[in-house]
């Protein structure tokens, strides 16, 4: 069972993203009629601008051009994809940082709304980042069936809020793609070690796809090392820099041999989290 991450430097030029991603769907090494789950970054097809600008290209679900371009491609190289993140009109002010995922005949098996919104200060170009002022936060955690497993959905810095990721694993989920925009400062500091606390916690396999580099002129900066965790925490593969793939096999076997060698989930004395 394959899986592979898309590493983009996306930019405020849609059209040439999608081209972008077009092309490396083209190139992606795989065997013959093997199933291949994808995975985009957060924001792939609009990105580094001023936040406001995602309000221009968005629209209702029904009529979302983004939308239907992504399942387009996912139909076109026939695979999987959980299809980054684009934004979905939530009301006249603001928009949701929505997740899909597409079956490879381009179908909407479900999607997720970014939870946490990244309202933080930064020491980098950007400093002050206000993602609430753009983008209204979700209300739903999602785990999807899938022929890959049942993977559950998690947006950038979500990372960092475990209770989102217990509540993944209860819900029954055995993947968890992470689409990711992490800044350069932030991801230096904590991108590794908060996906392979997530993955040890859940017992969870991480698929953490990262935008990479300078975007519009170096007005924003991102992390990159797009990266496969196993659920023993172990790293099988990364792309640390640059632009491309990321791919590993997954063995839902040894998921299950670690999650009864330790059972954490039957340990745990503490309630569920609950969304508030």
């Amino acid at each position: 069972m394959q899986v592979s991450l898309l590493q983009c430097q996306s930019s405020t030029d849609v059209k040439a993203n999608l081209a972008f991603i077009d092309s490396q769907l083209s190139l992606l090494p795989r065997k013959a009629n093997e199933p291949q789950l994808v995975v985009l970054p957060e924001c792939s097809l609009l990105f580094g601008g001023h936040e406001q600008q995602q309000l221009a290209v968005a629209a209702v679900e029904e009529s979302s051009k983004l939308k239907q371009q992504l399942a387009a491609l996912a139909q076109r190289h026939h695979v999987y994809m959980v299809a980054g993140t684009i934004p979905i009109s939530a009301d006249a002010a603001r928009v949701y940082s929505r997740s899909y995922l597409f079956d490879d005949e381009g179908n909407t098996l479900g999607s997720y709304d970014k939870l946490h919104l990244f309202d933080v200060e930064v020491a980098d170009k950007t400093q002050s980042y206000r993602e609430s002022d753009t983008f209204c936060p979700g209300d739903r955690i999602t785990v999807i069936d899938t022929p890959f497993g049942k993977i559950g959905l998690a947006i950038c810095y979500d990372i960092r809020f475990a209770d989102l990721f217990r509540a993944l694993r209860l819900a029954g989920a055995e993947i968890i793609a992470l689409p990711s925009a992490f800044t350069k400062v932030t991801g230096a500091a904590h991108w590794q070690t908060l996906i392979q606390a997530r993955a040890i916690e859940t017992q969870c396999y991480f698929l953490a796809a990262d935008q990479w580099g300078q975007h519009n002129q170096g007005s924003r900066e991102t992390w990159g090392q797009s990266m496969i965790v196993d659920p023993w925490g172990r790293v099988i593969a990364e792309k640390k820099t640059g632009l491309g793939w990321v791919q590993a096999q997954l063995d839902v076997t040894a998921l299950a041999t670690i999650r009864q060698q330790i059972p954490v989930v039957a340990h745990n004395r503490f309630i569920a989290p609950q969304l508030k």
